[in-house]
This record gives C-alpha cells, structure tokens and sequence, in this order.
C-alpha cells in the first residue's frame, strides 16, 4: 500500500469536500436523465452508485471524469491538477489484446496482478496473453488503474468476474487508499464491505444515504413506510374535510332554495323567512370557501405525495416434472491443455432439485467443465455422464449469439398471439421498456440482451439451468426477485456467479475447483467459507482425505447400482440406505 501513502496529502481533511458537484443536468433528446443534482465528495468517501438500470449512473460517473459534458451545473475540484483513475464497465476493459499488454507490463502493474492472482503473469506463453478470460483482463485492468496514482477512483462494476480472492483484495485495497472511491455496482455483499454512503439515482433525482447497503435498504423502507402513513393520514384528513364541505353545501343549497320559497305577504313580514334563509346561505358559502381556502394552502405547504414503489420483477420458471436421483455423473473425469491441468481423476455427481454453485479461481476450469456438461468440448480421460431425458437451458455471460438486425419479438421468433403477449409481459417486468421493444437489438445495452436471452428461458419449461453470472448486468431489485424465484424452483440448478449473496442464498451444495480437481462439498458458500482453514483451503488432514475418498468412490458405486434397480426392490431400498448414511459420513468429516 505504499503507493496509496504517496497520494495521500496533509492539505485535505478527511471530512472535507474534494469535489462539489452543483446543479447538474443531463439530457439525451428529449429524454432528461437527471436535473439540479447537488453533492460533494469527501477525502475519504466510499461511496456506493445506485439506481435502475437506465437512471444515469455511468453517464454521470463520465461526466465526472470528464468524458462527457454536463448540459448545465458546474464540477468544481479543490485541488488541481485531480486525477481520475476510471474502470469502466467489463464491455470496456482498457487492457485487451497482446500489444496493450506489452505496453501495460512495468513492475508496478505486475505487482498488482499478481496480488489479483495472475501469479508468474511475465511468464505466460503469447498463446495464453491472447486469450484471456474476462475475469484476468478485468485484473489487468483493475492493477493498471491502481498504478496510475489517482486522486480518486471510479469503479464501474469492478467485481464482474472476479473471483473470491479477487474480490477480498479489492475490497481491502479500496480500505486503504487515500483518496474518495466511487462504485456502480450490484453487487450486494461488495457493496456491504466497501461503501459507507450510498447515491441513488431515481427518477432523475439523487438521494443520499450515510451507510452500506444494508443500511440503505433499511433506511428507504423505513422512509417509504414513514412517508405513507403520513399519505394515509393526510388522505383522511382531506376526505374528513371534503365530507365537511359536501355537508356545507347540500346546507347552502338547502338555505337557498328556501330563501326563495314564496310563503303568505304576512308570515314573511313575522319571520323574516327569505332574510334568514339568505343570511344563513351566504354564511354558509363564506364557510366552505373559508375550508376550501385552509385546504389548498395546507396542500400547498405540506402536500405529501404517495411513495412511489419499487419496481416489482416476476420471473416464472417450471421443471417438467420429476427425473431419477441422479442426472449427472462424472467418474476419474479428467481435463488439460496441452501441458496445463485443469482438473483430474474428479470424482462427483448432481441430483434432481440441488442447487449446485460452481467455485473456483479465474482460470481454473469452471466455464470449461460447462462446455463438457454441454457436449461442445471432449473429456480428456475418464466419464462425464448426463441423464438423456434432462431438458436443460443455459444462461451464459455471451450475448453475440442474438440477431442484432432484429428487435426483441423477432429475435424470440415468436409468432403465437398469446406467447407474444406473454413475452412482452415478462420483458416489461424485466425492466425492458415498450419503446425499447422495436429497437434493433444492436442498440441496445448488454442488460437490455440478457433481459431477452431471460426471457426466452423463462417461456419453456426445463428441470436444468446452468446460470454463468446471471446477475451481470442485473439492477438490485431484478437481483433480489430473481433469488426468490429461483429459490422455488423445483429442478436443478448449477450456478457460476462472483454475486456472493446470490450464491449464498441459492446453493445448498458446492463443487469447488481446488487442487487440479473437481470437489464436491455437502454444504452452501456461507457454511463453506466459514470452515476456513478446512473446506475453504482444501487442507484437510491426509487421513480424512482418504477416507473422504473413498466414502466418494463408494458412493459412485451405489449411485451406478441404484440406476440399475427399480425402487421396490430390496437391493434398492438396501443401498439407498447406505447412500444416506455415506453422506452424513462425509459431511461429519468435512466439519470436523
């Protein structure tokens, strides 16, 4: 951290303003992003970019780096020159492609990849440099906005692709630099760790938070509650009143229509009758102008508008029905490139109805086992079995494959009337806006892609999702609506994601890249993580690694018996039996 040290300046208090940011407004036609958009930016700000997608948040980190102009308001900065370290979103990764790199590759920025874990990077073969995953360009990119010795730090989603060391790292290095950091992200868990104020952009307004995200979320439905039950309370006193002046005024009419009414010359002269009847109309009136008046001054003053609620996302998923115990398999499963081990002599399978999360490092395999589960690469060595009647969809990170010269109907290739009713549905509660609809799909964003490949998936019906980083590109709301839909799904799900409360909230079993093999372990990522030292370093003693191994040897033996054998059957019910017990054997063993 020496060089966070050098940025740091004595000039500055911590709590003091760096950058004011006043009455800025941005518009694209006749589309106004935001307006009057007041904040400063302290020395040690950690703040958090929040909003749905399409409410300006990268258009105003740029206009705050300066790539793009604010149509009015002023940025003032408090020292000068103020330099902006800026990681753009992973569609703009500024470190692509082998000439970048050899240009990149000084002491510092190998110094900071290989704390993101690109260990021996100088050593990589040109074959290696011009393939890079999305997850090692994102590190270089991230080490190479680290050595530039910025002032401050936009990070526009920054832990797309990175793994949990990755992550861990980041969120400490952004502890200790010297200067403000600002963060558009959806990712919940970074947001809890490495925020301390959260900027929301809504409805082309900011509102700001003191606290991380957790707080924020307590904090705006504390306020969305506080503020309607004041609605309801001041709905009931308009009611309350306008009652009073509907009663009023059936009074006035009432007085009016007898102040007219002809009585006998004598018995108006004794009672004054019309006089009366007038007086009292006229006062009357006088009231409920009187009533009307207090109302629309109170209005006026103090009118208090219903809270507008949180878009609702629904997702609707099915699985045709009930498969065998198992639907995947792999025995001695081994996979390489060339020289370099990905995994081997791997050991596991998956049943019908677990949430199973993909755990590894960048690099380690984990999108080549998806390739293998899919056919679309061999095995090396040893069996990867799949069940032939699984009906299975697969959500990956690449959204190339959809037709760009067609808009979203076209490209779902839909022509059924109700089908094309209910896609227009599900993409409206995605967040996909009807204009949007009949734009080509060249114009629109990458979540505005992903909402389609969404969408198809949720009009068939599988028992098997693998999901590679289904929440890319997914605002908050969409993200928690899509964890309590998934968390009903009956089939199977194998999941791929650096969302840690996405995982922590779905997998309730783990296969972990770990020592050049696949490992099953009979636990979520919390409980996993927990067990440092043991599950999550894989540094068990050797004892109980052998039996561990065994107890999976022999539990691939039964799960090959059992598909062998009808559920009545004695043998079956024998063997289940002993199936149970090997689990419980296992899970003890890993606790301990």
């Amino acid at each position: 951290m020496g060089e966070n040290k050098r940025l740091r300046s004595k000039k500055y208090n911590r709590n003091m303003p760096v950058l004011k940011a006043r009455g800025i407004q941005k518009s694209y036609a006749d589309r106004t992003v935001f307006s009057d958009l007041q904040f400063d930016i302290c020395q040690q700000d950690r703040i958090g970019l929040v909003g749905l997608n399409g409410t300006g948040k990268t258009t105003l980190a740029n206009i705050l780096f300066g790539s793009v102009e604010a149509d009015t308001g002023v940025i003032e900065f408090m020292k000068k020159p103020f330099r902006i370290g800026y990681l753009h979103q992973s569609a703009d990764y500024s470190v692509s492609g082998s000439q970048d790199l050899k240009q990149a590759l000084n002491e510092e920025v190998l110094h900071q990849a290989s704390k993101l874990g690109l260990a021996k990077f100088q050593e990589w073969e040109q074959e290696r440099l011009n393939s890079l995953s999305g997850g090692e360009r994102l590190k270089l990119a991230l080490a190479k906005v680290w050595t530039s010795k910025p002032d401050m730090l936009i990070l526009d989603e920054p832990t797309n692709h990175l793994d949990l060391q990755g992550i861990d790292w980041l969120i400490n290095e952004i502890s200790g630099f010297s200067g403000p950091v600002l963060m558009i992200s959806h990712d919940r868990y970074f947001l809890d760790e490495a925020v301390q104020k959260i900027f929301e952009l809504q409805n082309g307004k900011l509102f700001i938070y003191d606290g991380n995200y957790t707080s924020y979320r307590e904090q705006k439905e504390k306020n969305f509650e506080d503020q309607l039950h004041q609605y309801n309370t001041q709905q009931r006193d308009i009611e309350r009143i306008e009652n009073q002046m509907a009663n009023l005024k059936k009074w006035s009419e009432k007085a009016h229509r007898e102040s007219t009414k002809g009585g006998s010359p004598s018995e108006n002269r004794q009672m004054g009758f019309k006089e009366y009847h007038r007086v009292k109309a006229k006062k009357m009136d006088q009231q409920i102008k009187s009533k009307m008046k207090r109302l629309e001054q109170e209005l006026e003053k103090n009118k208090i508008e219903k809270p507008e609620e949180e878009a609702k996302v629904h997702f609707q998923f099915d699985a045709s029905g009930k498969r065998g115990k198992r639907i995947i398999e792999a025995k001695n499963l081994s996979k390489r490139f060339g020289d370099r081990i990905l995994f081997k002599e791997s050991q596991f399978y998956i049943k019908h109805g677990e949430k199973i999360g993909i755990l590894g490092g960048n690099g380690a395999g984990k999108t080549t086992f998806i390739r293998m589960l899919l056919n679309e690469i061999p095995v090396c060595s040893g069996e990867l079995w799949s069940s032939s009647s699984m009906k299975l969809a697969y959500l990956s990170q690449d959204v190339s494959d959809l037709p760009v010269s067609k808009n979203a109907i076209e490209a779902l290739n839909l022509s059924d009337r109700d089908t094309v009713y209910r896609a227009r549905t599900l993409l409206a509660n995605l967040g996909l806006k009807e204009a949007k609809l009949n734009q080509p799909i060249e114009q629109l964003s990458m979540g505005e892609r992903i909402r389609i490949k969404l969408t198809d998936m949720l009009l068939k019906e599988y028992d098997v999702l693998i999901l590679d980083e289904p929440t890319n590109h997914l605002d908050l709301p969409s993200r928690e609506q899509f964890e309590k839909t998934l968390k009903e799904f009956s089939g199977t799900l194998i999941i791929i994601s650096h969302d840690l409360y996405f995982m922590e909230q779905l997998s309730n079993r783990l296969l972990v890249f770990e020592e050049n093999k696949i490992v099953r372990h009979e636990m979520g990522l919390r409980e996993y993580r927990a067990n440092s030292g043991k599950a999550q370093t894989g540094q068990l003693a050797g004892a109980k690694k052998e039996q561990i191994m065994v107890i999976d040897n022999r539990i691939a033996a039964i799960l090959g018996e059992l598909s062998l054998l009808s559920p009545g059957e004695a043998k079956y019910a024998e063997l289940d039996q002993e199936f149970k017990g090997l689990l419980k054997e296992k899970k003890e063993l890993t606790n301990l």
